[in-house]
C-alpha cells in the first residue's frame, strides 16, 4: 500500500465552513488506549485536553497516533496559547487547536501568526523532523499547511465576551468556543453555568460569532441544552466528557449491587 504523498485535508475545518454541525467528546484521561477506544465510538471530533487533563507533548503525540486510523478529527487544547508550544503541537501533526482564555483581538491575532509559517506568521520551520509532514514525505507541506490549520479560540470570561465581536472578526480565527464554567465564574455564578444571565451571554455570543461568519462551539452534557445550542447555530458541540462517563457509569454500577443511589457530587456535570 502506497502512503499518501500530500498534506492531509482538514475535514473538520471543511465541515465547519460548509455549515455542517460536528458533535464531539471531551477526552481528558490522557491515555492513548482510551482515546483509541473513543475514536471508534462515532463522534465527529475528540478534544484532547492539555489544559485540565494531565497531558504533555508526548502523551498528545501518542493519542494522535492512536486515533489516526479512525474517521474522527482530533482537536488539541494546549494548556496555554504560547507560540513555542503551538509550534510543537502543529509539528506533531495536530491540524486543529483550541486555545483557552483568549481575552483580546490582539491575542487572537498573535495566535493566528503562531499557526502560520513566515511571512504570514512566526511558526518555526522544521518540517523535516516533524510528524506533520511525515518527515518530508509530503513535499507540499510547507506550502499547504497554513490552509489546513483550524484555529479555535476560547471566550470564557465576561471581559472577553465584551470584546467578542472584535475577537471573532480576526482573520484566521476559524471558530469561537464558549467555556461555560469559567464564564459563569467570572460573571459571579461559579458552578452555575445554567444561570439565565450566563445563558443569555452564550446565546447572544453564538449569534455574534455566526454574524462574523465564524463557527461557534461549546461543551455541555445537558442533552436539552446541547440541542438548544445546535438550534441556535452552534457548529461544534461537545456532548460528553470521558471522565464523567466513566465516573457516572462506575458509581451507578456499584450502587446497583451495594444498595443506595450513586452519589459523589454532580455526577452529571461536565464542570
Amino acid at each position: 500500500m502506497t502512503a499518501p504523498q500530500h498534506t492531509p485535508v482538514n475535514t473538520f475545518k471543511q465541515a465547519l465552513r460548509a455549515g455542517q454541525p460536528q458533535i464531539g467528546l471531551w477526552v481528558s484521561l490522557a491515555e492513548a488506549y482510551v482515546s483509541e477506544l473513543l475514536a471508534g465510538a462515532g463522534f465527529d471530533w475528540l478534544l484532547l485536553d492539555g489544559e485540565h487533563g494531565p497531558n504533555d507533548v508526548r502523551s498528545i503525540l501518542s493519542q494522535l497516533q492512536a486515533v489516526a486510523p479512525y474517521p474522527v478529527a482530533p482537536i488539541v487544547r494546549p494548556v496555554i496559547g504560547e507560540t513555542a508550544l503551538i509550534k510543537q503541537y502543529l509539528d506533531l501533526g495536530a491540524q486543529t487547536l483550541l486555545i483557552p482564555m483568549v481575552e483580546t483581538p490582539e491575542q487572537a491575532a498573535q495566535l493566528v501568526r503562531a499557526c502560520r509559517y513566515p511571512p504570514e506568521g512566526v511558526r518555526g520551520v522544521g518540517a523535516a523532523v516533524a510528524r506533520a509532514s511525515r518527515w518530508n514525505l509530503y513535499p507540499d507541506y510547507l506550502h499547504k499547511a497554513d490552509d489546513e490549520i483550524c484555529l479555535l479560540v476560547q471566550v470564557e470570561t465576561a471581559s472577553a465576551a465584551a470584546r467578542l465581536k472584535e475577537i471573532a472578526a480576526v482573520p484566521g480565527v476559524d471558530g469561537v468556543f464558549f467555556g461555560p464554567a469559567d464564564l459563569s465564574a467570572s460573571m459571579g455564578h461559579r458552578g452555575n453555568p445554567g444561570h439565565p444571565e450566563v445563558q443569555k451571554v452564550i446565546e447572544q455570543g453564538i449569534a455574534t460569532v455566526r454574524a462574523a461568519g465564524k463557527a461557534a462551539g461549546i461543551l455541555t452534557v445537558d442533552t436539552t441544552l446541547a440541542r438548544r445550542y445546535l438550534e441556535l447555530g452552534a457548529l461544534f458541540v461537545a456532548v460528553g466528557v470521558d471522565t464523567t462517563l466513566l465516573a457516572r457509569a462506575s458509581r451507578e454500577l456499584a450502587a446497583a449491587f451495594k444498595g443506595g443511589a450513586a452519589t459523589a457530587g454532580k455526577s452529571g456535570s461536565a464542570y
